[in-house]
């Protein structure tokens, strides 16, 4: 398994917003979408505002691969769900990065069905 670099992991985890694609069976990239995301420790997270069923997460969910664009850093990554419990640590991490955007919209990020949509990134 790769790691982040350090760089990458500082790179990544300042960026406000991030770019996601998800691959196709052919393992051509689906169009990126923009979402918020979390360094949390050594990794990566990011969570579907918009809950379970939001189809980008789906797609991410069944392809398990694809490619990242954050803070200068474009890397090809895997989408997995991570161990429950890095969720309270998670949603610090979303609390203190996004906070001053207005409790409204940090909700979106913090809800129980946003945690339920948490993936972890894991470089390729």
């Amino acid at each position: 398994m790769t790691a982040w670099t350090s760089d990458e992991l500082t790179q990544i985890g300042l960026a406000v917003e991030f770019q996601v694609a998800s691959r196709r069976s052919d393992s051509s990239l689906r169009p990126y979408v923009m979402i918020w995301g979390v360094r949390h420790a050594a990794h990566i997270y990011v969570r579907s505002a918009h809950g379970w069923n939001n189809p980008w997460f789906q797609r991410a969910l069944q392809s398990g691969d694809g490619r990242i664009r954050a803070g200068g850093v474009e890397r090809d990554i895997a989408f997995e769900q991570p161990d429950p419990d890095v969720g309270e640590d998670v949603h610090a991490a979303y609390h203190a990065k996004y906070d001053g955007y207005g409790t409204g919209i940090v909700g979106t990020v913090v809800s129980p069905e946003a945690a339920r949509s948490t993936l972890r990134l894991v470089p390729r």
